[in-house]
């Protein structure tokens, strides 16, 4: 008779320990701090049509936002230029767990049905923070596409209550000289 070591593990058994390896890119919609620099090291940026995940070491200004329960951003309109790698400060003043997500009209509208019907939904992007109450949460983005993006908080009923912010991303003009 041969005795061997191997051990005959349960699959539920299995499949935890193999989802325990895997590096997840999510966080909740709570108070905790999220960890970007964990998830930037597990994942590639994506390209999104208002830009990518920008680099710390290339920011060239940093602009605090001011998040309030007049569930207002202030302030509410930012103009950057295309190409610029710009640290988005949000600061809540508030009371409640705010946060500030960037996209397209269209982007963030569809977020925000989608947070209403799932609002304990997990999720975190580099293209957003969340922010408990007076804390601060940062956003580092690229801004490598010009055109008219918004910013938004996508908590349930923050954005129809109009948290609505925009952000001009001008192009770039190439200059020539004789």
């Amino acid at each position: 008779m041969v005795h061997t070591t191997e051990h005959h593990w349960p699959r539920r058994t299995l499949l935890l320990a193999a989802l325990a390896t895997v590096p997840l890119a999510v966080g909740a919609h709570g108070p905790q701090a999220h960890g970007h620099a964990t998830r930037a090291a597990a994942l590639p940026p994506e390209q999104k049509p208002w830009g990518i995940a920008g680099d710390p070491a290339r920011v060239t200004r940093t602009i605090e936002v001011r998040m309030g329960d007049d569930m207002r951003f202030h302030p509410s309109r930012l103009t950057v230029r295309q190409g610029e790698t710009v640290r988005l400060r949000a600061v809540n003043r508030g009371q409640v767990l705010h946060e500030i997500v960037l996209g397209t009209p269209e982007a963030l509208a569809a977020h925000a049905a989608l947070m209403k019907k799932h609002p304990n939904m997990e999720h975190d992007e580099p293209h957003m923070a969340h922010v408990a109450p007076g804390q601060r949460g940062d956003i580092i983005w690229h801004f490598n596409r010009a055109g008219d993006f918004q910013f938004a908080c996508l908590i349930p009923g923050h954005f129809e209550a109009g948290m609505i912010g925009h952000i001009r991303v001008e192009p770039t003009t190439l200059e020539t000289t004789r």
